[in-house]
């Protein structure tokens, strides 16, 4: 039967990451943890902003607002989360400064939104002030 099972499946999308001077991510969004927030964003896109580093974390501000959806501190390397207080992607590749361990730490509650492909350390080469964009192929 045509459309049985189809409100189960969960369409996977994916973003493309620029970060001048780093290179290319692409991330995976995941639409269950934070479903309002994965929308808010992909109808904001495309995005140019600029990079800001806190340890082992950039984050750079985007034109969405939405309110805390599922928020939480325990993130991973590689994780890729929305900050409400900052209005801000966060895309975490080690400790940040209030890190215990190796393990990142935000600032405070964000909405995970997805998860990097690939080599995430090739953020350690992102600077201050560098452009980023985030699109869709």
């Amino acid at each position: 039967m045509a459309g049985q099972g189809e409100e189960n499946k969960v369409e996977i999308k994916e973003i493309v990451v620029e970060v001048e001077g780093a290179g290319r991510l692409v991330v995976e969004l995941d639409s269950e943890r934070s479903p309002e927030t994965v929308k808010a964003i992909l109808n904001a896109l495309p995005v140019e902003s600029r990079v800001n580093r806190w340890g082992d974390e950039i984050y750079f501000t985007i034109p969405v607002e939405v309110l805390p959806e599922a928020a939480t501190e325990d993130v991973e390397v590689g994780d890729v989360a929305y900050w409400p207080p900052g209005k801000a992607l966060c895309i975490f590749f080690g400790p940040t400064p209030i890190s215990e361990g190796e393990k990142p730490k935000p600032a405070s509650p964000v909405n995970v939104v997805g998860k990097v492909k690939g080599d995430v350390k090739l953020l350690r080469k992102a600077e201050d002030g560098a452009t980023v964009r985030v699109f869709q192929e």
